[in-house]
């Protein structure tokens, strides 16, 4: 049985993602769970519309180091059906959204999924942030 689509893949906040996600190597677009999500080749890096009362929003894979200073945030919040020990969400259409900081937290999500090659790849792209 097909989901229903929960969100615009269309919509301009999920263009913005796109965007950022998209530029990582060997990103890709899936639709799943009528939702965008991105992934390193397989393994989901970001997955927008954390909830079907939450569709504008994005779900991302910690690192561990800052995990515990992002759920003390009050602009994320657990995700259902993730393990709240890794991942976090945060809505993307609220006042207090940070672009610069959502693009840090799509980099190091993809950073905890991604393979090594991959790895070399953003490095190489970005060196300013090799190595976390």
């Amino acid at each position: 049985m097909e989901h229903p689509r929960v969100v615009d893949p269309e919509h301009p906040l999920v263009e913005r993602v796109r965007a950022l996600c998209l530029a990582l190597p060997e990103a890709v677009e899936v639709e799943a769970w009528g939702r965008p999500t991105f992934r390193a080749a397989k393994p989901i890096f970001v997955h927008v519309s954390a909830s079907m009362e939450r569709p504008l929003s994005i779900v991302v894979k910690t690192d561990p180091d800052e995990h515990l200073a992002l759920v003390q945030d009050g602009r994320f919040f657990g995700p259902p059906y993730y393990d709240r020990a890794r991942w976090v969400a945060t809505d993307l259409d609220g006042p207090a959204t940070d672009w610069e900081l959502l693009a840090e937290l799509i980099e190091t999500s993809y950073r905890q999924v991604a393979n090594r090659r991959q790895l070399a790849a953003l490095d190489a792209q970005r060196p300013e942030h090799a190595g976390g």
